[in-house]
C-alpha cells in the first residue's frame, strides 16, 4: 500500500524533531524532509498549528497501534486486564526523541495532550477514586511500573538486555491477571 501524503509528511516532521527538536518544525524544514514544496504541505496543513496537532494525533495513534498489535485486538474488543497487559507489554518498546519531545509538549494544552489522553483513556484509565476497591489499585500500580519501565528505557542511556525488558513486563502482566488480588 501506496503511504499517503499526508503520512509521509507527518513521518517527515517526526524526523525532524527527532534530529532537531519540535521547535525546529517549520513548513521549509518538513518540505524539505519530505521532499515535497512548501505549497504541497499547505495543501494539506493550513498552519504550523494545525501540523503540529497532527503530528500529535500521529504519534498517538502509532502508540495505540501498538497495543492493538499487543492485545490482538482493539480496546473495545479488549478487556480492562487485557488493556493494561498490552499496555505493559508495550511498554519494554523504547520512546523515539521525536514522542518524547511530543508527549512533553503535548501536557502543556489541552488541545496538543487529547490524543495522548484519549489512547491512555482507552488502554489504562485512572482509577475511579483512591479509596476503591484493591484490584483497581493493584492495576494502577502496574500501570505506573509499566510507565516507570517505558520512561527509564527512553530516558537513560544504558539498554535493558532485551530478555530482561520482556520479563519485567511479562512479571507486570502476571501480576495483573494473578486472581487472588
Amino acid at each position: 500500500m501506496r503511504t499517503s501524503k499526508r503520512t509521509q509528511i507527518l513521518q517527515a516532521a517526526a524526523r525532524v524533531v527527532q534530529r532537531e527538536g519540535v521547535k525546529s518544525v517549520t513548513f521549509d524544514s518538513v518540505a524539505v524532509e519530505a521532499g515535497l514544496t512548501k505549497g504541497g504541505l499547505l495543501y494539506h496543513f493550513a498552519s504550523r498549528e494545525d501540523l503540529i496537532q497532527a503530528i500529535h494525533q500521529h504519534l498517538a495513534d502509532q502508540w495505540e497501534a501498538d497495543m492493538v498489535t499487543a492485545a490482538g485486538k482493539p480496546a473495545a474488543a479488549a478487556t480492562p486486564v487485557e488493556r493494561l497487559v498490552a499496555y505493559a507489554r508495550v511498554a519494554t518498546q523504547s520512546a523515539s526523541r521525536a514522542e518524547l519531545l511530543f508527549m512533553l509538549e503535548g501536557s502543556t494544552t489541552a488541545e496538543h495532550s487529547a490524543p495522548w489522553d484519549a489512547v491512555l483513556e482507552r488502554w489504562a484509565p485512572l482509577p475511579v477514586a483512591a479509596g476503591g476497591a484493591p484490584a483497581a489499585l493493584d492495576q494502577f500500580i502496574a500501570r505506573l511500573a509499566a510507565d516507570g519501565l517505558w520512561l527509564y528505557e527512553s530516558l537513560t542511556a544504558e539498554r535493558l538486555d532485551p530478555g530482561l525488558k520482556d520479563a519485567i513486563a511479562e512479571r507486570i502482566a502476571s501480576a495483573l491477571t494473578r486472581t487472588d488480588l
